[in-house]
């Protein structure tokens, strides 16, 4: 029994192994060496034209926006749903799920009949001389729409898990709202939020669908995504060399997102394990 055991451990790690380095790891490399092709000065330059930095800029600013309030809204979030009852409250859950089941395109479509010429806002934002369609605001609301649930969807299996008690009790102490949640409740949460922070700005740097119906203007409102797309439709021999030098970019980005991931999600097991620890002593 123990070497039919032995066998089947053997056999499922090989499988798994053959499946992540065939599906994951040689495409990735393949990105590496298809953009380092033409030399190290023609990936420089691809890098750093005009439309590239400008789609990095977009990139970023919807990132950090977007990271900023998913942050917020997370916190916010987990707080109401595993601190409180009220009327809708699984409704709420459910809503917060809805970028997970919907698909980007469709995000995208939406916020053009809800912002676009013919949308019901639109007399509103002409007389605020306000553009959201094919401009950046667009693509920041298209980027918080698909990174929206992960920040509190990492927040809220911790916040069950502890409990209320160790704030029940402090609030009976008399200690306030903020000094509760900064001293209790945040060395809970701490990992879980950055994990999801984590998550949040990985999804937004590589959304293409929402973002692609929002963003028409290649140099001004491309980001990342749209302009590797747009290289590499372009057809030239060059311009596909450019489309893999930027796609190299993102690879990087990545790689360096996983191991934060890995480094966080290794300090908050051990945070846990030494709570647990401490409990039973």
């Amino acid at each position: 029994m123990r070497k039919q055991s032995k066998t089947g451990k053997i056999v499922l790690i090989t499988i798994s192994t053959l499946f992540v380095v065939l599906m994951l790891v040689i495409p990735l490399i393949s990105v590496i060496a298809n953009s380092l092709s033409k030399g190290l000065s023609f990936y420089l330059q691809s890098i750093t034209t005009k439309t590239v930095l400008s789609a990095i800029k977009v990139t970023l600013i919807a990132t950090g926006i977007a990271l900023l309030v998913n942050t917020v809204f997370g916190i916010i979030a987990s707080w109401l749903l595993t601190r409180y009852e009220f009327k809708g409250k699984q409704v709420l859950a459910a809503l917060i799920d809805i970028p997970f089941s919907v698909s980007p395109v469709i995000a995208g479509l939406s916020y053009i009949m809800m912002f676009g010429r013919m949308g019901w806002a639109s007399p509103l934002l002409e007389a605020l001389d306000i553009k959201i369609v094919f401009a950046i605001p667009g693509v920041v609301l298209a980027t918080i729409f698909v990174t929206f649930p992960f920040v509190s969807r990492e927040i809220i299996p911790v916040l069950n898990a502890v409990g209320k008690d160790e704030e029940e009790a402090a609030a009976m102490m008399g200690a306030k709202g903020f000094t509760i949640f900064r001293k209790i409740t945040f060395p809970h949460i701490k990992w879980a939020l950055i994990y999801g922070m984590i998550l949040c700005a990985a999804r937004a740097l590589g959304e293409f669908g929402a973002v692609n119906a929002l963003s028409k203007t290649r140099g001004e409102t491309f980001t990342l995504p749209l302009e590797i797309d747009a290289l590499y439709l372009s057809g030239s021999s060059d311009s596909i060399v450019s489309a893999f030098a930027v796609s190299s970019l993102l690879v990087i980005v990545a790689v360096v997102i996983l191991v934060l991931r890995s480094i966080f999600e290794y300090r908050g097991r051990k945070t846990q394990n030494t709570k647990e620890a401490r409990v039973e002593d």
